[in-house]
């Protein structure tokens, strides 16, 4: 008995100091009226998620696992057509015509859940950016108490300026452009002579996403108000049109 003890321990020790151990449980619900397909996306460098895309009932809610490092981003996609053999074209948040997004990131506009999980000391940071714009409203709501849960949870489509709207099947509006994609200007881009923080200044369009969604980032240097941190460990929750 002694000895299946040591080995569980063991067994035990092993998994949660190896780089890479399964740390923390992402929670997906969907709210919406219409099925979501969440993609993800991990950084370079950085162990895998476990999945990269998948579908999302309205009401449903998934689960996934997320290495104790894990770092990147999370996005919608909407207005989705399923084809045969994992084929998947949407008219926001598109990753190449496909279910699973295998590394490929999200067509901008589309709202992001960005994560930096620290392992196994320190703090995580996650953020939800505006930065490529926006398409569906989502929050990030860790389980650890006390954590800050932001969101971005203004429908943005419905009062985007036309010149940053994008339109889907039948006219509507399905996603609605920053100023950098929709002009590509290094002043709204925050590159060239404006790539420094006291260069790069917020615009009448980032003040227009900044107002709708206070927590999201709104263009690069938003960092002050935008990025928030939890104690590493915990899970996460991330809520579409919360």
């Amino acid at each position: 008995m002694g000895s299946l003890r040591s080995i569980l321990l063991l067994f035990y020790l092993v998994f949660v100091s190896t780089p890479g151990a399964m740390a923390a449980t992402f929670t997906f619900r969907n709210n919406c009226r219409e099925t979501i397909y969440p993609g993800v996306q991990t950084n370079p460098g950085r162990p895998a998620f476990q999945t990269t895309g998948f579908a999302l009932q309205p009401g449903a809610t998934a689960r996934y696992h997320a290495p104790a490092n894990w770092a990147g981003r999370i996005w919608p996609r909407h207005r989705c057509s399923p084809g045969g053999g994992g084929a998947l074209t949407c008219a926001s948040g598109d990753c190449g015509g496909r279910l699973e997004c295998g590394g490929r990131g999200g067509a901008p506009p589309a709202t992001l859940a960005e994560f930096t999980l620290a392992g196994h000391a320190g703090n995580d940071f996650y953020d939800v950016s505006n930065v490529d714009g926006f398409n569906v409203p989502l929050r990030i709501a860790p389980a650890r108490g006390g954590c800050a849960a932001p969101a971005c949870a203004a429908n943005i489509n419905a009062a985007c300026p036309p010149e940053l709207a994008v339109k889907g099947p039948g006219g509507a509006t399905v996603g609605c452009k920053s100023a950098c994609l929709a002009f590509n200007t290094d002043e709204h881009c925050c590159r060239g002579a404006y790539g420094t923080p006291d260069r790069c200044r917020r615009s009448r369009y980032s003040e227009f996403f900044k107002h709708k969604c206070p927590q999201a980032y709104s263009y690069a240097y938003d960092d002050r108000s935008s990025t928030f941190t939890c104690a590493t460990g915990g899970d996460y929750n991330i809520v579409f049109c919360p």
